[in-house]
């Protein structure tokens, strides 16, 4: 329908200063984004303004500017660092005689080089169908199927309404296709929920290190990048920790400063296990200069998506990077962790971390110890799988010995599958 621009193009970039936000740091992370996107950039144009022009964002003078630029420079896009009205790309676009492409549509496009799985791949066509839903009049200006004369009169339908409707139609596909797999995905949560294995979800701004982090942690092989939106595809996988038995660890997509709400409605099953997640890393590169900020934006999208009351453990990733920086945890006044100092690629301070989920998560403890037969090697086998083995002896007729340490609900999780377990307490203890 339209021809999308691809990696490799020549772009100018638009910015405009508005008085509440005048951070250069804005204009340097679109910057990135273009990058990520396989853009060559060649050039920036910015202005101040108190408000946006209603017909071309920038004012008239500086729209003939970027318009001259264009024909300079031979750009094929421009790119403009804000959200853009349907009319005013159409405007910008007759007058510059380019394809103009605002913040959203640039995400869009780095979100559909990024998606791998069949699930990411429509969420991302969902969220590029609704933005483009508004922009189809430009497409198809120069075509009509509506006649007028004798005998050619009546109603019919234009190739725009034509349009309009395949896209309505393809929407709702694959809205139906995403609520089955956020069915599989409740049904996921479910299981875990009777089984009371906890969630603990990593969360934060784009290339913070998420992905590094789950990979030193679960020594999965997610792919992890130095860009922003490395991962858009949840991944999900069982980590032991001590007292808490096993644990889920979701990696989710990175946020981002104005995130598209297009993106945010599309990404709704990725983004619920965040919101039903017993714990959040809130993973932050602590090298950035400008953290603060993108901890804000971070808690403005877990406000937008219900989790801002769901408790976090804040990691400080990328100590590496800092001058003379060693791992630690960081107590609030009750002793309770709140921050953990770490370094994902280095895999510094990773045991401080199991040693706050631990704190955070621990449950009941049970101290047994048990005397198994030769017979019940199967149940020995599990119990080591399980970390739960603090002691080992064979006596003289060939049974086993065992100094049990096991989470509670690990504990009945067993004497539900093996009725007889308690047969072979010898001595028991919960704390």
């Amino acid at each position: 329908m339209f021809d999308r621009y691809e990696g490799g193009e020549k772009a100018l970039l638009v910015h405009v200063f508005f008085p509440q936000e005048s951070d250069i740091e804005d204009l340097k992370e679109f910057e990135v984004l273009v990058t990520s996107a396989q853009i060559e950039i060649l050039g920036t144009i910015t202005t101040s303004r108190n408000a946006p022009q209603v017909k071309y964002f920038v004012g008239q003078g500086k729209a003939q500017e970027i318009a001259d630029a264009v024909k300079e420079h031979d750009a094929s896009v421009i790119l403009v660092n804000h959200s853009l009205t349907p009319a005013q790309e159409r405007n910008l676009e007759r007058l510059c005689e380019c394809r103009v492409v605002d913040r959203t549509g640039l995400i869009l496009d780095i979100f559909a080089q990024r998606a791998r799985t069949h699930e990411g791949k429509l969420q991302v066509e969902l969220a590029q169908l609704r933005h483009l839903s508004t922009r189809l009049v430009r497409g198809w200006t120069h075509l009509e199927r509506q006649k007028g004369g004798i005998g050619l009169r009546g109603p019919g339908e234009t190739q725009l309404e034509t349009d309009r409707r395949l896209l309505r139609n393809r929407i709702q596909l694959i809205l139906s296709r995403l609520t089955k797999v956020e069915k599989q995905r409740e049904q996921g949560r479910q299981s875990r929920f009777k089984a009371d294995i906890p969630t603990v979800s990593l969360v934060g701004y784009t290339n913070a290190g998420k992905s590094t982090l789950f990979n030193a942690i679960t020594g999965a092989n997610v792919y992890a990048a130095d860009q922003l939106f490395a991962t858009l595809d949840p991944t999900l996988r069982r980590i032991n920790v001590d007292d808490v038995g096993e644990t889920v660890l979701a990696d989710t997509v990175g946020f981002i400063r104005h995130l598209p709400h297009d993106l945010v409605a599309a990404f709704k099953a990725t983004l619920q296990e965040t919101k039903e997640a017993s714990l959040l890393l809130h993973v932050i590169d602590a090298a950035d200069p400008h953290l603060l900020d993108n901890i804000a934006a971070v808690d403005e999208v877990l406000t937008e998506i219900e989790a801002d009351e769901i408790p976090v453990l804040m990691v400080m990733n990328k100590i590496d990077l800092l001058d003379d920086f060693k791992p630690r945890i960081d107590r609030d006044d009750r002793g309770k962790p709140i921050r953990v100092w770490l370094s994902a690629q280095k895999n510094q301070g990773l045991e401080l971390l199991f040693s706050a989920l631990t704190e955070l998560l621990a449950r009941q403890i049970k101290r047994c110890q048990l005397s198994l037969p030769p017979h019940m090697a199967k149940l020995r086998s599990r119990l080591y799988q399980l970390n739960a083995v603090e002691a080992e002896t064979i006596n003289d007729t060939g049974s086993f010995q065992l100094q049990i340490r096991i989470p509670l609900i690990e504990w009945n999780r067993l004497c539900k599958q093996d009725h007889n377990l308690i047969d072979f307490i010898q001595k028991d203890t919960v704390n």
